[in-house]
């Protein structure tokens, strides 16, 4: 028997429908170890930054299973993704399920014939791929670890840095900052109608824009006044060129452009497609194609449009560290007009199919006329008017989407009369540069050779979920929290997410998968001087202000000046004498209402210190806390401000007193708690109803919609269904 491990179960399910009796294919499920998060132990520096891996939560099961298939076999074929990261795992299924001679198998696409080729050339676990992809998770957990660790202690606790991350936030604030800084300049657009003798009518726009109004209005007047006619009219045909097969990048654009899909979005789509054997392997920056493909698709182009559109062409891949795949993004078969389970996997597919078969057919020819109009002896600018046509639709056949619309302008010929039938201005404002979109951050990432394909949609997700930056439609606008942190680092350590950095260490890691670098080296060289860095910056004072409010909002306490500071959910106004003063506002100047005394004194430093408890609203809801915090931390647990008037059952069960369940605010919206946390973490979504499961005695609440765990009972909330009642 024949063992084949792959990550997916779908691409497992997929793989055997290829292989006959004899072969057993399993799914490792993703990763089954990695570098724990949260250990300083993590990565033993000392000894060559060997990372201390261990197995992936959950995934003890998984190896068990696949550990006792192994046994059986008389062959393992590790067939993980033909990249870094599949050469990982690979080489930490091997080490986990301890295989002695673990053979590697890659194909770029899920066809019977790549896999078939694929396990007459089965090949050890490749060492350099498998430690340019260890490096790169080493650099990562070093960067993030260290840096973050300096943030929360200068910042806020809580933030975090990274090696491609913090250089994707710097991008979009230097852009946000031009914005801020952008003066707007005032111009005026002008426009006539005019119509040729043979009554036809068209419009022109004047070539150059007015800075002033007086000037606008002075080339209106004349323009009215003067004699119209056709000064040139000019036709030129233009080659539209053919675009290269798709690679991750340019895929995630254009699924954004023309779908609205989020990059990661279009990548997990693409992983469907993959899996299913549709498309090949959709991580990838090169634009090769192999040769019996790029002979598949110019005779898919023969037979669908004719040998006229058919034009085998080769493209040259722009990144100069192309690595990640040896093809673009490209259908199996070409001959399938559509594939996929769902709407958004079809649309994928047609997208896909349409620039591959695009790549390979004969250029567009458009013919693109000018005409220009000028008014004789007025003194005043030209006019000319634009239009397009399509002479030869070439490869717009396969893809009529990127077309755009025609723009016919009437016959008319030099010296021509032209009637003026009318003719505006419009007052309009210079703007600033956009904001970038998704695709936009995308290939300006790739542009400055930050990150690698694989790692385009987790950098933005990353910055989303950390609350840098939000989404405004396919709009990425950095928070306060992200103006801050990039701030902060921009200024303390400019180096480490410069463009020049960041790129020459993705070229450093390349090197290592090329055998030309040595792994230690690499990260030694990096980490010395680093670490150094970090340490020269624990004594800098740490940042409580970010600058002073406007003299219009006062404190509303004692009417003293103000200053904005950070909390998590972004800036907010905080008098300058705090903690003597309380005062505070949100960023709108509007009051948020200053701690409560409630008669009561604080248990832990009223002797000494006099603190008072007093009611707080907090990210959680109402608490009761003493008047000194942040220098007194006490908060009284039984304060129930909150309560649902439901005890705890966990606290009942380990005969703990006072606990009742309390509503609370999280990130994801209001939450029911135990208010002896952090004692007790009992935690429900929805509002307990004070009934106790028979079953299996769990808090009931309303509603039925939950996580299913092991429950028969379908009110409560550890409902299973596939679970019976004994």
């Amino acid at each position: 028997m024949h063992l084949v491990i792959v990550e997916s179960p779908s691409k497992a399910k997929t793989i055997e429908k290829y292989l006959g009796k004899g072969y057993t294919v399993r799914a490792s499920v993703g990763h089954i170890r990695d570098i724990p998060k949260s250990s300083k132990n993590a990565i033993d520096i000392e000894k060559g930054f060997v990372p201390n891996y261990v197995v992936v939560k959950g995934k003890e099961k998984i190896i068990s299973e696949l550990s006792a298939l192994a046994k059986k076999a008389d062959t393992v074929l590790l067939a993980t993704d033909p990249d870094r990261e599949g050469e990982a795992i690979a080489w930490h299924l091997a080490q986990a399920l301890k295989l002695k001679k673990p053979q590697r198998i890659v194909f770029h696409e899920i066809t019977e014939s790549a896999v078939n080729e694929a396990l007459k050339h089965p090949r050890p676990v490749d060492t350099q791929l498998r430690e340019a992809q260890e490096a790169r998770r080493v650099l990562d957990r070093l960067f993030g670890y260290d840096l973050s660790g300096l943030i929360w202690q200068k910042v806020r606790y809580g933030l975090s840095a990274g090696r491609v991350q913090s250089p994707a936030l710097r991008i979009i604030m230097e852009r946000e900052r031009e914005i801020r800084a952008f003066i707007p300049e005032d111009f005026w657009t002008l426009a006539a109608q005019f119509k040729t003798k043979a009554n036809a009518l068209f419009v022109a726009s004047c070539v150059e824009e007015p800075r002033s109004e007086a000037e606008a209005e002075r080339i209106l007047a004349a323009g009215r006044k003067g004699a119209w006619g056709v000064a040139s009219v000019e036709e030129k045909e233009q080659k539209r060129a053919t675009r290269a097969p798709f690679t991750t990048s340019t895929l995630q654009q254009t699924a954004s452009t023309r779908f609205g899909f989020s990059p990661s979005r279009t990548m997990q789509v693409a992983q469907k497609l993959y899996e299913a054997g549709h498309i090949s392997y959709m991580r990838t920056d090169s634009t090769n194609l192999a040769k019996e493909a790029q002979g598949a698709l110019v005779s898919q182009v023969t037979k669908e449009f004719g040998p006229t559109f058919a034009e085998a062409k080769e493209y040259k891949t722009k990144s100069k560290s192309a690595q990640e795949a040896h093809e673009a993004i490209r259908p199996t078969d070409p001959r399938k007009l559509s594939a996929g389970s769902n709407e958004e996997q079809k649309k994928l597919y047609r997208l896909i199919r349409a620039r591959a078969l695009a790549s390979q057919m004969a250029d567009a020819r458009v013919m693109r006329t000018t005409i220009t109009a000028v008014a004789e002896g007025a003194g005043i600018p030209a006019f000319t008017a634009n239009g397009s046509r399509v002479v030869f639709e070439g490869w717009l056949l396969a893809d009529p989407e990127a077309r755009g619309e025609d723009v016919e302008l009437p016959k008319v010929t030099a010296g021509e009369k032209l009637s003026l039938m009318s003719i505006e201005s419009e007052h309009k404002q210079t703007q600033p540069p956009g904001r970038y979109s998704e695709a936009g951050l995308v290939k300006e990432l790739e542009k400055r050779g930050i990150g690698r394909p694989s790692t385009y949609a987790s950098i933005i997700n990353t910055l989303v979920t950390r609350g840098y930056v939000v989404k405004e439609g396919r709009t990425l606008i950095p928070t306060d929290t992200g103006d801050v942190v990039s701030s902060f680092i921009e200024e303390h350590f400019k180096d480490y997410i410069s463009d020049s950095f960041t790129a020459e260490m993705e070229d450093e890691l390349d090197e290592i998968a090329d055998g030309k670098r040595e792994y230690v080296k690499t990260l030694k060289d990096f980490y010395g001087p680093f670490t150094k860095a970090v340490k020269s910056k624990k004594k800098i004072a740490k940042i409580t202000s970010l600058g002073d409010v406007p003299a219009e909002f006062p404190c509303p306490l004692c009417a003293g000046p103000m200053e904005f500071k950070l909390s998590r959910n972004g800036k907010f106004m905080s008098c300058k004498k705090f903690p003597e003063c309380h005062g505070a506002r949100k960023e709108d100047g509007s009051i948020i209402e200053p701690p409560r005394e409630i008669g009561e004194t604080c248990p832990e430093c009223f002797e000494k210190h006099g603190g008072q408890l007093t009611e707080r609203e907090g990210r959680f809801g109402k608490f009761i806390a003493c008047s000194r915090y942040p220098k007194c931390k006490y908060i009284k647990k039984d304060a129930l401000l909150n309560s649902t008037g439901v005890k705890c059952p966990d606290c009942i069960a380990a005969k703990r007193e006072n606990g009742e369940m309390v509503e609370r605010r999280g990130r994801f919206g209001p939450f029911f708690s135990c208010s002896n946390y952090p004692d007790c973490k009992l935690a429900i979504k929805a509002r307990p109803t004070g009934n106790i499961c028979k079953i299996c005695s769990a808090l009931m609440m309303d509603g039925t919609k939950t996580i299913p765990e092991r429950c028969s009972n379908k009110t409560c909330p550890n409902h299973n269904p596939h679970k019976t009642e004994k």
